[in-house]
C-alpha cells in the first residue's frame, strides 16, 4: 500500500486493515500501563515512596482519561497526535512504539510525558476544531470534557 503520509498508511493484521491511530493509542496504553519500577532504597521512609506511588498512579488514571477522549474523537487523527509528539516522548516508526528520553527519574515522569502529549493534542483541538479561540474558552471546554483534576493539572 502506497500513501503521500506514513500515517495514513494502515497496518495489515489477518487481512484486517488497522487505523493508525489505534496503533498509536494501543502503545500508548502500554507505555503508560507499564510498571514504574520505584526503588525503595531511593526514599527516606515508607510513607515518603507510598505517597509517591500514589501520585504515580493519579497520572495514570489521568492519562486513560485523556487518552479515552482521545480515541473516541474521530477528528484527532494520528497526524495530529503525531505533530505533538515532539519533546521527550517521541514516535519511533521503526519499531513501532514510543520512545522516552528521561530527564531526572524515569518512575516520576513518564506518565506526565503521556498526559503532557495527550493534553497538548486535545488543546490543539479545541483550538482548531471546536471554535474556541481563547486560553479560557480552551479552559472552559476542559472542564466540560474532564474531571476536575484532569482539567485543573493538565490544561492551565
Amino acid at each position: 500500500m502506497t500513501t503521500k503520509n506514513t500515517t495514513q498508511a494502515a497496518s495489515v493484521k489477518g487481512g484486517r486493515t488497522i487505523n493508525p491511530k489505534i496503533i498509536l493509542l494501543g502503545n500508548l496504553v502500554q507505555f503508560v500501563n507499564q510498571r514504574p519500577g520505584l526503588e525503595y532504597g531511593n526514599y527516606a521512609t515508607l510513607s515518603d515512596y507510598r505517597s509517591e506511588l500514589r501520585e504515580i498512579t493519579k497520572t495514570r488514571n489521568q492519562a486513560h482519561e485523556l487518552i479515552a477522549f482521545v480515541s473516541i474523537s474521530q477528528s484527532i487523527d494520528a497526524d495530529r497526535i503525531l505533530a505533538s509528539a515532539r519533546h521527550r516522548l517521541t514516535w519511533d516508526k521503526a519499531r513501532q512504539e514510543w520512545d522516552y528520553c528521561t530527564g531526572q527519574y524515569f518512575p516520576t515522569e513518564y506518565r506526565r510525558a503521556a498526559c503532557s502529549l495527550l493534553s497538548s493534542v486535545v488543546w490543539d483541538w479545541f483550538r482548531e476544531d471546536c471554535g474556541c479561540e481563547t486560553r479560557e474558552k480552551i479552559q472552559k471546554a476542559a472542564k466540560r470534557n474532564f474531571s476536575r483534576a484532569v482539567a485543573q493539572r493538565w490544561f492551565v
